[in-house]
């Protein structure tokens, strides 16, 4: 139960550390990039692995590691184009409501227990994470597309997914720091390709505070996934479970830190979203 505290912790940190980025006008994707090589950094320090980086391609990991990097990245510009055109309330619910997609595979794939609880804790928290996220509609609002936010919430999902499928199936207790590190650096070669392409077309300037940014942003970045594959490996709690408990735990500790750090207004759905966020993290825990 730490590692998933933890995860959530560092998850919840991720969202103010982006709040100051909106302070500072900080470049996101130079700092996403930037991010990636320092949690790969951190991964491969951590595991003492710098001596087994040349055996990457070997270990039995090595493609999962590749496709999730590759959707870490993509999954990221989604967000930012949903943010852009939607709005950012709408990429909050798309991304974090994704939590169905675990969910329906835990059960399909791993024959995970579906109880009454179970099921009534998972709706109230969808309910939960939709109410705690949406904001006010601006008069004039222009609609948008719902291409990008499908998009957000099934490469979300896909994400999560993938996480289980490969740590059950590749990922040994003791490499979790090596697979997590080289996770990030497959992030951050794809992203630094980005950035080359976007600096050859003339549209990308590397900025020093941007670089500053993405180290700050790297540190819990990657502690978030650490611990949340940690938890994964936990065989006394169902994925199903816990990828309910994460998701919704982030809201809660996002929302407090809003209101506590940036004396952020919450409307009447807000806080009934609240409430029922603890109220499902309950039913599932008891389930």
């Amino acid at each position: 139960m730490i590692h998933l505290i933890l995860s959530i912790l560092f998850s919840t940190s991720l969202f103010v550390i982006f709040k100051f980025f909106n302070v500072y006008k900080v470049n996101t994707l130079q700092a996403i990039v930037v991010n990636y090589v320092v949690a790969f950094t951190l991964g491969i320090f951590s595991a003492d692995a710098f001596g087994k980086i040349t055996t990457v391609s070997s270990q039995p990991w090595f493609y999962g590691a590749l496709c999730l990097g590759v959707l870490f990245v993509c999954v990221f510009l989604v967000m930012a184009l949903t943010s852009q055109k939607n709005g950012v309330s709408v990429a909050s619910v798309a991304g974090k409501m994704s939590v169905v997609v675990p969910i329906f595979f835990g059960i399909l794939l791993y024959n995970e227990s579906v109880t009454f609880l179970k099921i009534l804790g998972v709706l109230v928290a969808l309910v939960a994470v939709y109410l705690s996220s949406i904001q006010e509609k601006e008069e004039n609002q222009p609609k948008a597309s719902l291409l990008f936010p499908m998009l957000l919430f099934l490469g979300s999902g896909i994400i999560d997914t993938a996480l289980k499928y490969v740590e059950i199936n590749f990922v040994p207790k003791d490499q979790v720091d090596f697979f997590s590190g080289t996770l990030f650096g497959m992030a951050g070669v794809f992203g630094i390709l980005i950035l080359l392409i976007k600096q050859f077309l003339g549209k990308e300037k590397i900025e020093i505070k941007s670089i500053i940014a993405g180290v700050v942003l790297g540190v819990p970045n990657y502690f978030s996934i650490v611990f949340l594959i940690k938890a994964l490996q936990n065989k006394n709690m169902e994925s199903s479970t816990l990828f309910t408990i994460n998701n919704v735990g982030v809201v809660i500790a996002s929302t407090i830190v809003g209101l506590l750090l940036f004396k952020e207004n919450f409307s009447v759905k807000n806080k009934i979203g609240i409430v029922l966020a603890v109220l499902g993290i309950v039913l599932v825990a008891i389930a």
